[in-house]
C-alpha cells in the first residue's frame, strides 16, 4: 500500500463512485489512532509522553524518508519544517499536557471541536464557504463526542482547557494547510508523510530530553507498544491520511477525526471491563451520524430518500 501510494504524484479529486472506498480507507487512520490510548495505558511505560511522541514519530519518518529517498526542498523545506511541527510535535506534545491535566472525556470532547475549525480555516484559506449543515453536523459530532466520553463529576484546569483546544487548533490548521499547499510534483503521501513524521519527531526531540531525559529501558510489550504505534499509527495511518485530504473534501475528511474517541471508547469496554451506558450508545449514533452525513450535501441526501422511496 505504501509503495502504490508513494509512486503518485498529485492526484485530482476521487470520482463520485469511488468516494465512499476512498473514504473507508482515509477513516482507518483516525480508527488506529483511538488505539493510541489503551496501547499506552496497557503496554508502554509510564511518565514519558514525549519520549513515546518521538518514538512513535520519528523512526516512521526516517523509514518513509529511506524508502521514498527524496528530501523537501525549496518552499517544502519550511512547510514540511512547519506542517511537521503542526501535524506531528505541538498536537502531540498539546494532547499529552490536556489528557494529563484535563479527566480524558473532557480533553476528548475539546479536541473533537476540530471540524468546526476546519470550517472556518477553509473558509478564510480554501474559499470553501462554511454550509449550515455542516456547522450543525460538527455542533452534533462534539455532543455525540461528550455523550461517549465524558463520565463523572468534570473537572477543569485552565492550561488543560487551553492545551485541549490547541491541539484541535493545531490539527485543523495543519489539515487546511496540506490541502492548500498539496504535494510537489512528483512527490506521493508517502513522501509528504516521511516529512512531516520526521520533522514533527526533530521537534518533539529537545522537549523530550529537557522534560524526560533518556528512554527508560523496554520490555517486549513495551517494544510492541511502540512498533503498533511507529508501524500503525504513523507510518500507515498518516500516508493513508495525506492520500484522503489530497483527494477529498478538506471538511469532510475533519470529520472523520470523531473517530478516535469512538474507538478508544469501544476498546475500552472491550479490553478494560469499562462499561457502556444508554447514554454513550446515544453519543455513538450522534457521532457516526455527524461523520456520515459529513461527506454528503443536502442535495445527495434528499436523492438518496428519493431513490429509496
Amino acid at each position: 500500500m505504501v509503495q502504490a501510494l508513494s509512486r503518485s504524484g498529485p492526484r485530482p479529486a476521487a470520482p463520485p463512485g469511488r468516494t465512499l472506498g476512498l473514504t473507508l480507507l482515509t477513516a482507518t487512520a483516525p480508527a488506529s489512532w483511538g488505539t493510541t490510548y489503551l496501547v499506552t495505558t496497557e503496554f508502554l511505560p509510564t511518565g514519558h509522553p514525549l519520549v513515546s511522541g518521538v518514538l512513535r514519530a520519528l523512526p516512521a519518518g526516517l523509514i518513509l524518508l529511506a524508502f521514498t529517498r527524496r528530501l523537501p526542498r525549496g518552499a517544502w523545506l519550511w512547510r514540511s519544517l512547519l506542517l511537521g511541527t503542526l501535524n506531528i510535535g505541538a498536537l502531540f506534545t498539546l494532547l499529552f499536557v490536556a489528557a494529563y491535566r484535563l479527566p480524558g472525556g473532557v480533553a476528548a470532547t475539546l479536541t473533537a471541536v476540530q471540524p468546526l475549525l476546519v470550517v472556518g480555516l477553509a473558509f478564510l484559506l480554501l474559499g470553501e464557504k462554511p454550509t449550515r449543515w455542516r456547522l450543525a453536523w460538527g455542533a452534533v459530532g462534539v455532543l455525540g463526542v461528550g455523550l461517549i466520553v465524558l463520565r463523572g463529576t468534570l473537572a477543569f484546569d485552565l492550561l488543560g482547557v487551553l492545551a485541549g483546544v490547541g491541539a484541535a487548533g493545531v490539527m485543523a490548521a495543519g489539515i487546511v494547510l496540506t490541502k492548500r499547499w498539496g504535494r510537489p510534483e512528483g512527490a506521493g503521501p508517502a513522501t509528504i508523510a516521511g516529512w512531516q513524521l520526521t520533522a514533527g519527531g526533530l521537534v518533539l526531540v529537545p522537549l523530550a530530553l529537557a522534560f524526560e531525559g533518556l528512554p527508560p529501558a523496554l520490555d517486549l510489550p513495551a517494544i510492541g507498544g511502540y512498533l503498533w504505534l511507529g508501524v500503525v499509527g504513523a507510518l500507515l495511518s498518516f500516508v493513508i491520511w495525506f492520500n484522503g485530504i489530497g483527494r477529498l473534501p478538506v471538511v469532510a475528511v475533519s470529520f472523520l477525526a470523531l473517530l478516535s474517541p469512538a474507538v478508544a471508547t469501544i476498546l475500552g469496554w472491550l479490553f478494560l471491563d469499562e462499561s457502556l451506558t444508554p447514554v454513550q450508545g446515544l453519543g455513538f449514533v450522534l457521532a457516526f451520524a455527524a461523520i456520515a452525513a459529513a461527506q454528503l450535501t443536502p442535495a445527495a441526501v434528499r436523492n438518496l430518500f428519493h431513490r429509496g422511496a
